[in-house]
């Protein structure tokens, strides 16, 4: 959850939202997302992000368990990048899963899924009770639905399942059936799915282990990557990036972000930051950037700042750099 995601689960849910009549503002309201990023592919975003457009979604629609059974299948190998690869050139099922799950992080899931061997079975256990109610039953059916479409995918059949569990409240087993091959026991005290043991021996006909260990030593650099720029003082720095000149004071920022200011005010002080050295950072940023590019004059940068005075601009950029906007702008020159 610390870490950043590719925007690609946000875009399929958009899509199938408005083939279900929502529209794209509406999917994507209090997210802060807008619809020209769904369309950059390789942006990324905070899980908190998509789980706002999943409760809009689970707001909207009639039952959000069967909606989520049917989106979970459009979730791909491809759909997820080099973690899809690593596990096609991986040499078995069992190592594809091991795989999987060490760099859970790349992928859109919610649920906190492990493997456990217990006697002649592996289960995936898929735990679910880390997520808020209105969500839960979505992603619980969403996230088990994608795995079927995965292993499915890695082998071109399915992999016919001994027990399936759901901390689900009794639905049309229906459903469940054609994404399953089962109907599954509900109101079960835990979500999981179990099947032969050896079949984690299975060799996976795309196998490559050359290519399997380039693809995980990616998945590592990328996933390093993620949670390098997924800190608070971060998500905080893109948002105020967002709007140049309509900057949000701390106490709009924390509500944003789910928690009270005092609270976002203790996790910026563990990152060494608070809210107006960022806010400085970012308007100091923004000023050498249109100063050197020398469209805009000085009236014009400060009120895109939001400095109600040319005077309190100066000043500030006085204090960030040592030296006057207009004496910057004739260095540059």
């Amino acid at each position: 959850m610390t870490a950043l995601r590719a925007i690609t689960s946000v875009r399929l849910q958009v899509a199938y939202a408005a083939e279900q009549g929502i529209s794209v503002s509406q999917s994507l309201a209090g997210s802060g997302l807008d619809a020209g990023m769904l369309q950059q592919a390789d942006a990324t975003i905070e899980a908190e992000q998509e789980l706002v457009v999943i409760r809009n979604l689970c707001a909207r629609l009639a039952d959000p368990v069967v909606h989520g059974l049917a989106m979970g299948q459009r979730y791909h190998l491809s759909s997820y990048g080099v973690w899809g690869f690593a596990l096609l050139s991986s040499p078995t099922f069992g190592d594809a899963i091991r795989l999987g799950l060490r760099y859970l992080g790349l992928t859109f899931a919610f649920l906190d899924i492990r493997l456990e061997e217990i006697g002649d079975e592996a289960v995936l256990v898929l735990d679910d009770t880390a997520l808020e109610d209105s969500v839960r039953p979505y992603l619980l059916a969403r996230d088990s639905s994608a795995i079927m479409v995965i292993q499915e995918e890695l082998f071109s059949l399915r992999v016919p399942l001994t027990t399936l569990n759901l901390r689900l409240a009794p639905h049309d087993p229906a459903a469940f059936e054609a994404v399953f091959g089962r109907a599954p026991v509900f109101s079960a005290s835990r979500s999981e799915a179990a099947f032969s043991l050896g079949l984690l021996d299975m060799l996976l006909p795309q196998a490559n282990p050359v290519t399997a260990r380039l693809c995980e030593e990616q998945c590592h650099q990328l996933l390093v990557q993620r949670h390098s720029r997924a800190g608070v003082a971060a998500r905080l720095r893109r948002r105020l990036l967002q709007q140049p000149g309509r900057f949000p004071d701390m106490e709009a920022l924390a509500r944003e972000m789910h928690m009270s200011a005092r609270t976002l005010r203790r996790h910026l002080a563990k990152e060494g930051t608070g809210y107006q050295e960022l806010l400085d950072e970012v308007r100091r940023m923004l000023a050498e950037q249109w100063l050197t590019l020398g469209i805009l004059t000085l009236e014009e940068i400060s009120e895109r700042l939001g400095y109600s005075e040319l005077s309190n601009f100066i000043h500030a950029f006085r204090r960030w750099t040592g030296q006057s906007p207009a004496r910057f702008r004739r260095q540059l020159k």
